[in-house]
């Protein structure tokens, strides 16, 4: 009756051997290390820095496993792992001299930060300890304040450009009667007829501006200005693109779990748990780049690097290859890219496509028709510093919608889109608020955080053990498993524990603990009302399970709110409230069970439990019927 079919055990072995796998490495802590990345865009990290750096440090007795080298993620890095603070530093002195023949203009970047300390053949299961939030980890606090005027106005003054080329084109207008004026663009027409054709030549292609028709002192006037919804998207856009970009930048400094998210409509908030290298962060998220295309100068090629610079030329190199002059007329910057994607070519190469605005395309259109079999170069401008992202060959006359092909592999191919995309800001900031936390506050944190569960996690067991005997001992070890998967699975998914999320463990404990008192009251019931014990057991079981899913349904449904419309802390806390209602239904229904059955499913003449006191039949009778005569009692 009471019996679990071989495989169940096996579930909950299996189960048991996965929770402690993945709960392990949190119970490692965190060393000092070092992480090396690229510092360039055009710069990618391979076997040979990996081996430069291997051969540096072995004069340092740092162990050949305490280097790894990460080339399957988006952003390679390699990462030493050593001893204590002292090694550290001077490590990352080593190996910036080693790895950065000029030191003004770094091509790799040596960052420190803290690293897990857990064995290598955890690491190589990807079993990796939680991610600790600020609160606990210590680290550093940015708030981002966004120039969205700089914005609008760089949209509007893009719009006049766009205006005006049409205006001119129809000669409608001349070059000095469009401009953009505070939030609008006004054009200043001759008479009223030619007003009028220049507001329906503009309605026609530039509709996101709303254009409307004034009179003025010596002729007539045709304003455009913004709609709010449009601005709402550009805006919205723009934010979008500076978070995408901070997100690139800060996986240069290896962090983990960084938390960066829009506050409010013109804010961006950036929190770096454990960095160490405050100063190495904000210049990294502060930096900004722009894009630019330009012709290369093929009746100029470089023969020395310290020649002198023909006039109208620049001089650029494409990461480690040979540098080339390019002209000084740029033909589109970054802002007129709307978009960029990985393509394959008629040959299934990889490529990238590339869409320009308007203006942009116009621009490009023109030049290219006077350069086919020419190159151009598309150059990735960081603190003043310009390098070629690509030269490719014009083969045809190009617009709006183009194709970069060549040697790209599809890596390739998807970096570079990722570069033209979200290479620069699409806007200015600048930090308007920096905090930093140390570590000790945060283990100051985690102290008392885990203080708070052990201390309730034992109040908990003193009671039911108490008050239930051997069904309550059963309960509390149902409890360490669900704490136990609890941890496990938060590690799997690469949660970020924050001091939220040990309040929703704290929470889960109680809840979890509700489940096996349904169970062992209904077992209680059961005995109560004269049912025999293994009877009592299934019973108990089967009628509780009912009660339990349906209020954890119904605290799923809270949580999965609290995780669809909360931000930042409350999120984190509904992400472990979810995850601990999922195991203590596990722990509670399935594993209590099979211990319960481990225990009594053998014994076929089961006298009583031991689930603490329990009133006879008959005295529930009594107490129900107060007023029946004894003998019908």
């Amino acid at each position: 009756m009471n019996r679990y079919p071989l495989w169940k055990y096996v579930v909950m072995l299996l189960v048991l051997a996965i929770g402690l796998l993945y709960t392990l490495p949190n119970f490692f802590g965190e060393v000092p290390g070092v992480q090396i990345s690229s510092g360039k865009a055009t710069v990618k990290l391979d076997a040979s820095v990996f081996n430069i750096v291997k051969s540096t440090l072995n004069k340092y007795d740092v162990h050949k496993d305490d280097i790894v080298f990460d080339s399957m993620s988006q952003n390679a890095a390699i990462y030493v792992r050593l001893k204590d603070t002292d090694m550290q530093l001077r490590i990352k002195d080593v190996l910036q001299k080693s790895l950065n023949t000029r030191p003004k203009d770094p091509t790799y970047i040596v960052t420190l930060n803290l690293q897990s300390a857990s064995p290598h053949w955890l690491s190589a299961l990807h079993a990796l300890p939680m991610y600790l939030g600020l609160d606990l980890r210590g680290g550093v606090h940015f708030l981002l304040q966004v120039d969205l005027d700089g914005v609008l106005n760089k949209r509007l003054d893009s719009d006049a450009t766009d205006g005006r080329a049409l205006l001119l084109h129809n000669k409608l207008v001349g070059d000095s009667r469009v401009n953009r004026v505070g939030k609008t663009v006004v054009v200043n027409c001759n008479n009223q007829d030619n007003a009028r054709r220049a507001r329906q030549i503009l309605e026609d292609n530039l509709s996101e501006l709303t254009w409307q028709l004034f009179p003025a002192l010596h002729g007539d006037r045709v304003i455009g200005t913004l709609t709010p919804s449009v601005q709402k998207i550009v805006l919205d856009s723009v934010l979008k693109q500076n978070i995408i970009t901070l997100r690139n930048r800060i996986n240069e400094l290896g962090v983990a779990e960084p938390i960066v998210q829009q506050q409010g409509t013109d804010r961006i908030v950036v929190e770096l748990p454990g960095i160490q290298d405050t100063a190495k962060a904000k210049d990294i998220i502060g930096r900004t780049a722009t894009l630019e295309a330009r012709m290369v100068d093929y009746q100029n090629p470089v023969l020395n690097p310290e020649d002198p610079i023909p006039a109208g030329d620049d001089l650029f190199t494409q990461g480690n290859s040979v540098p080339m002059y390019l002209k000084k007329q740029v033909i589109f910057t970054g802002h007129r890219i709307t978009d960029a994607l990985v393509d394959f070519d008629e040959y299934q190469r990889p490529a990238v496509k590339i869409h320009l605005d308007s203006s942009g395309g116009r621009v490009l259109r023109d030049i290219s028709r006077n350069n086919i079999n020419k190159t151009m170069a598309i150059v990735l401008f960081e603190k003043n510093r310009g390098e070629i992202l690509t030269a490719a060959t014009i083969q045809s006359e190009l617009g709006e919608n183009f194709r970069i092909t060549g040697e790209l592999t599809l890596q390739a191919a998807t970096d570079l889109a990722l570069l033209l995309r979200a290479g620069s800001l699409a806007a200015p900031m600048e930090i308007v608020e920096e905090r930093t936390l140390g570590p000790s506050v945060g283990l100051d944190n985690i102290k008392k955080g885990f203080n708070s569960v052990q201390y309730g996690f034992l109040a908990i067991a003193v009671f039911i053990i108490a008050y239930y005997m051997l069904f309550g001992l059963i309960s509390v070890i149902a409890l360490s498993v669900n704490l136990f998967l609890l941890v496990a699975s938060l590690s799997m998914m690469h949660a970020t524990l924050t001091l939220p999320g040990i309040a929703a463990i704290a929470l889960t404990l109680g809840m979890a603990i509700d489940s096996n008192v349904l169970i062992n009251e209904r077992v209680r019931e059961e005995l109560r009302y004269g049912a025999s014990a293994q009877l009592a057991i299934q019973n108990g079981f089967l009628h509780a399970w009912v009660t339990i899913l349906d209020s954890s349904i119904t605290m799923l449904i809270a949580g999965l709110s609290l995780l669809t419309f909360g931000s930042g802390p409350v999120r984190g806390f509904a992400v472990v409230y979810c995850v601990g209602i999922l195991t203590s239904m596990f722990s509670a229904v399935f594993f209590a069970r099979g211990l319960v059955n481990l225990w009594y499913g053998n014994k076929k003449r089961l006298k009583s439990l031991a689930i603490g006191q329990i009133w006879s039949p008959e005295d529930a009778l009594v107490q129900h019927t107060p007023n029946l005569p004894k003998r019908e009692r």
